[in-house]
């Protein structure tokens, strides 16, 4: 079960699709070939294969996952990101080495190059034996969250809120432990989103990678990146941020 539009939703810290889901991963039989929640493999595209390139050096960027969209039809957000000595693009929302694009239907981002048919670049991996870098696939599993951890994202959503002045200061809050979900009301370091209204927060993954057992690699400073789309669904954005 994937979130839903909320309708409500007025920029990046408002909760635009409910309920929120922990994002867990299992590992396929077989290659992924539908249009559902995962990372790593290979796109699975719904009208013309659109590859990214990174707009400084010509690059294919590497395929990290495709996320849903809320609603009614069967899209994916794919999300891109360009990879140089471990160091993730993506900073910059509308720097073009990281975009997500939305398929069938979507709109390309205007920053974002779009390399010739045929283009094809590598996907999301984790460290193997001899720092050898293993492709990787992972199935999204969409999960209810646990109260407990339901109500520290909550709290730290509402202790954010009176940070930025949009609501009551309330005491320190619990830190969440859970790092990748979907919908709700979004958490940030530092408590600001990395872009602003009228984009809306769609899904948050942490990084991972360091540990002998990690099942991907992504470096985001030890911190986290945030996919957002437009009001009307049809366009993303990606960025990460850390402490």
């Amino acid at each position: 079960m994937i979130t839903q539009p909320t309708g409500r939703a007025v920029g990046p810290y408002d909760a635009a699709f409910l309920p929120r889901r922990q994002m867990a991963l299992r590992a396929p039989e077989r290659p992924v070939t539908a249009p559902v929640a995962k990372l790593g493999g290979e796109p699975v595209w719904l009208s013309e294969p659109t590859w990214p390139l990174d707009p400084r050096t010509g690059a294919p960027l590497v395929f990290i996952g495709q996320f849903p969209v809320p609603g009614d039809a069967l899209r994916p957000a794919c999300l891109f990101l360009h990879e140089e000595d471990i160091i993730m693009g993506g900073l910059d929302p509308e720097a073009g080495d990281g975009v997500l694009l939305v398929q069938p239907g979507g709109r390309i981002p205007p920053f974002a190059v779009i390399g010739p048919p045929g283009t094809h670049g590598r996907t999301l991996w984790r460290w193997g034996p001899g720092d050898t870098e293993i492709p990787v696939e992972w199935h999204i599993d969409l999960r209810p969250v646990p109260p407990e951890a339901e109500r520290a994202l909550e709290r730290q959503a509402a202790w954010e809120r009176g940070m930025r002045g949009e609501g009551p200061l309330i005491g320190d809050p619990v830190l969440p432990e859970l790092r990748d979900y979907a919908g709700g009301a979004p958490c940030y370091p530092h408590h600001r989103a990395p872009v602003g209204p009228p984009w809306q927060f769609l899904f948050t993954i942490g990084d991972a990678g360091e540990a002998d057992d990690d099942p991907y690699f992504l470096n985001f400073g030890y911190g986290y990146g945030y996919g957002f789309l437009s009001p009307d669904h049809l366009e993303g954005r990606f960025a990460w941020t850390c402490d």
